[in-house]
């Protein structure tokens, strides 16, 4: 994917939103492998920084495939939190823009 490709946009987009989810005020992160929200969002950021610059590099693509994961990190904090359906459609997202799904 290049910078001005729309998919690598979509992807960034779609990360975007993970983050809104992940940052919403009363999540349960007692089931997923991050401590609290900052945590978490300081690992996301971190993959979010390329994204938007246009860039996926191996490293992030595979953070990706990780944090989209069944049972990953995302999908526990989700069905802990109450938003399991809104991460359902954003990993199927993803998995089809990484070319996955």
């Amino acid at each position: 994917m290049t910078q001005h490709d729309p998919a690598l946009a979509e992807l960034a987009t779609t990360f975007r939103e993970a983050c809104w989810w992940v940052a919403q005020p009363g999540n349960d992160f007692a089931w997923c492998s991050w401590e609290d929200v900052t945590e978490a969002l300081a690992e996301m950021e971190a993959i979010l920084t390329p994204l938007e610059a246009g860039q996926l590099p191996d490293d992030i693509r595979h953070l990706l495939r990780v944090l989209f994961a069944p049972t990953g990190p995302l999908q526990e904090l989700s069905l802990s939190s109450g938003w399991a359906a809104q991460f359902l459609v954003l990993a199927d997202r993803v998995d089809r823009l990484l070319g996955d799904g």
